[in-house]
């Protein structure tokens, strides 16, 4: 009896390891499916021109800009913010940069679906604004001007794919005590750059979360593409709060995971 026990073990362990992993990769394609669906929705009222919609991006650019004029110290720090520090060339560097590093370690799967992530939002991006040609705020004593269209916020999504490749890429090098640190600074960056584009009076309200969502669609979407690579090569699903890929810890990751 125990000897038959001890047999099973092993498979019910793995059985169980088999449906963790199952949930774990639909709740990542399950993410991507959501967020492209709220997406839609947010693309249908802009194009349908949704009054509620209307009030609410207009109201909200009309009073951040008026408290922006009223308070000069906020606008120099609203362009550093926006057009240094969170600026998307800044942060496709940042990405290239910490790509480049993952060649340099070898990680070669991961550099790859880093690269793919920003490459695929910028186009993304650009091909929408293309389709949907909506116009950015006229509003009167701009204290800030950008070209091209307005829907989706390009800062936005390119500050959601960045830092949504950051967080899985890095997580598993940075201390259980400091991650939620870094959750919460990477939130807050997300955060904080839309609030730039609306209160400079270059983007809309509904902009922004398009570019939110749009962002979101793209990372979830890759990284459910990189986690059945994973299942495919003989590797685990992990768990969001480890990043994508634990072995970045390793000095090799892909030679370890050559090994038996």
């Amino acid at each position: 009896m125990s000897t038959n026990a001890a047999l099973r073990n092993p498979r019910d362990r793995r059985r169980q390891a088999d449906r963790r992993y199952g949930a774990r990769l639909l709740a990542s394609a399950g993410l991507a499916a959501v967020s492209a669906v709220l997406f839609g929705l947010v693309l249908i009222l802009v194009e349908g021109r949704w009054r509620p919609l209307q009030r609410l991006d207009t109201g909200a650019a009309r009073r951040l800009h008026t408290a922006v004029l009223d308070h000069p110290a906020w606008e120099s720090t609203l362009h550093v913010l926006s057009d240094r520090v969170w600026d998307p060339v800044t942060l496709r560097g940042a990405v290239a940069v910490l790509t480049v590093w993952l060649v340099y370690r070898r990680a070669w799967r991961l550099a790859v679906w880093a690269a793919v992530t920003a490459i695929a939002g910028g186009f993304i991006g650009l091909l929408v604004k293309t389709v949907v040609e909506r116009a950015r705020p006229d509003l009167q004593d701009p204290v800030a001007h950008a070209p091209g269209y307005s829907f989706p916020s390009g800062h936005a999504m390119t500050a959601t794919t960045s830092f949504g490749i950051f967080l899985l890429v890095l997580l598993p090098l940075v201390p259980r005590a400091w991650r939620v640190v870094f959750w919460c600074l990477s939130v807050l960056s997300v955060l904080g750059v839309g609030f730039t584009r609306v209160a400079l009076g270059v983007h809309w309200c509904s902009d922004v979360l398009g570019g939110w969502l749009l962002g979101l669609t793209v990372v979830a979407g890759t990284a459910w593409a990189f986690q059945t690579w994973r299942a495919e090569t003989g590797r685990g699903h992990t768990a969001v709060t480890d990043g994508l890929e634990p072995e970045i810890t390793h000095e090799a990751p892909e030679d370890d995971a050559a090994q038996p």
